[in-house]
């Protein structure tokens, strides 16, 4: 299916760009701390923090969004990824919204460079979820219980935001590649695109979509994921 590039009128174009001041996408680190790949997204400078070029993240965010709409025309799957506290919510909230699977605890090795590992384990969630719901259960001891119990806790916290899948996903959407580095670099290693909010600490390279902007505020980072996430709805 093909999808319409979008193209933003100028009056929507500056409604975007209020929006994006509004929930302080525009607040950027300090100099020294400024990756040279940002350069040229930065504006200009406050009380020596880097201010972010919103008209580039303006465009930059609605690439994303027409790449992220044709992925979801095609039937794909896009992985949110979170695991700062600032992201967390927001990213389990608007991926379970649209069905999409997530990762907001740590990153687990391998989920897409070794998947066949990662899907044993998966196999033992849902073994384990079918278990303690059975009667059969009951011929466990107290203490057997409590060891099968615990075990499917850990699995569910670390796999159970996309127990579901059955194949590795078809892009990334990220908060911040530098804190989710494993993922940006399994990534590439698997040849699937990232779709990444990133601040002006964060190196570009190796993100097919870059959204620069601050990375670091639950209020900004939520319009972000919202914004994917309403890409994604049918």
């Amino acid at each position: 299916m093909d999808v319409e590039k979008t193209i933003i009128p100028e009056e929507k174009n500056t409604a975007l760009l209020d929006e994006l001041f509004d929930v302080g996408a525009h607040i950027g680190y300090s100099r020294s701390r400024r990756h040279p790949s940002m350069k040229s997204f930065i504006f200009g400078k406050k009380n020596k923090i880097d201010i972010i070029d919103l008209e580039k993240t303006s465009a930059q965010l609605v690439d994303a969004l027409d790449f992220i709409k044709a992925l979801r025309a095609q039937g794909k799957n896009i992985l949110f990824v979170g695991t700062k506290p600032e992201a967390r919510e927001s990213i389990k909230r608007e991926a379970m919204r649209v069905g999409m699977p997530y990762v907001t605890e740590r990153w687990i090795g391998g989920l897409l460079t070794n998947f066949p590992q990662i899907r044993k384990r998966l196999d033992r969630l849902a073994e384990l979820t079918t278990l303690v719901k059975d009667d059969a259960f009951l011929v466990y001891t107290k203490k057997e219980q409590g060891v099968l119990k615990k075990e499917l806790e850990d699995l569910v916290r670390k796999f159970g935001g996309f127990r579901e899948i059955t194949r590795i996903p078809d892009a990334l959407f990220v908060i911040d590649p530098k804190h989710e580095y494993i993922s940006v670099l399994e990534a590439k290693q698997a040849k699937i695109p990232v779709v990444a909010v990133l601040n002006s600490d964060c190196n570009v390279a190796n993100i097919s979509y870059s959204i620069v902007a601050n990375d670091s505020a639950s209020t900004t980072i939520g319009y972000f994921v919202s914004k994917i996430a309403k890409a994604l709805e049918l």
